[in-house]
């Protein structure tokens, strides 16, 4: 009963143990199909050749890929950072402001609702052992929760999923250029990438714990949009330029 409902809080019935990485996954996901993809209707909507659209596409995915992960890393890092340092300073407190800091425990458990004697039973419990002490200033005080997550993990399945979605896109001028003749290839690439948006707005829906259809519908317009805006600025240019 309780593994139950451990799953149902935490979404990891489905997805194991990689559900703490889901996220990651996702919005690297969403960035890399739709910044790709942006890219390709760009580059079709002005008229380049396929080779371009293929060198064009690939400088994003990886550049765009390598600075997103980096950026996730870098934000997990400075969080970490952030809690330790603001741990240190609660232990520092306690040390030095003991009485302050009972008191401000006290007052945390009155917002609560508590009541004594209870009230100052609770006290009691909580001082009289610092690393739980900290525990609650920390979240109840400072509303910070550590992040278990590994930052580099967080940048390597951030960049890894950027490179799998991101790549959909691209798939057909790919094999095109290797001599595999499409017809429609901007189509079949929009119908793929459809795809692809469909999977991630699924899994965007169960980090989100909303509607799957929602999810689906959101990451479908936002990435449409995104593709119709950079079609229609590349036509623009095109035309200007010529």
């Amino acid at each position: 009963m309780k593994s139950m409902e451990e799953d149902i809080h935490s979404g990891k019935g489905f997805f194991g143990r990689q559900q703490n990485y889901l996220s990651e996954f996702v919005y690297g996901g969403i960035d890399g199909s739709v910044t790709t993809f942006a890219v390709v209707a760009g580059a079709v909507g002005a008229g380049l050749d396929n080779s371009i659209i293929i060198i064009l596409g690939f400088a994003n995915l990886f550049a765009d890929g390598f600075s997103m992960s980096i950026g996730a890393y870098m934000s997990a890092k400075s969080e970490i950072q952030h809690f330790e340092k603001q741990k240190a300073i609660e232990y520092w407190e306690i040390e030095n402001l003991p009485e302050t800091e009972k008191q401000e425990i006290r007052d945390i458990y009155i917002d609560k609702g508590f009541k004594e004697p209870l009230l100052s039973q609770i006290v009691d419990v909580i001082t009289e052992d610092k690393d739980r002490w900290v525990d609650v200033m920390m979240k109840d005080e400072l509303g910070i929760v550590k992040n278990d997550k590994s930052p580099f993990q967080i940048g390597l399945f951030t960049f890894v999923s950027f490179l799998i979605i991101g790549l959909i896109p691209l798939f057909v001028f790919v094999i095109d250029y290797f001599n595999v003749n499409v017809d429609n290839k901007f189509l079949w690439s929009s119908l793929m990438t459809a795809m692809g948006f469909t999977i991630i707005g699924y899994l965007k829906s169960k980090v989100t714990n909303n509607s799957i259809w929602k999810g689906i519908l959101e990451t479908l317009l936002l990435g449409g949009l995104a593709a119709v805006v950079a079609y229609f600025v590349g036509d623009f240019l095109e035309q200007i330029i010529n």
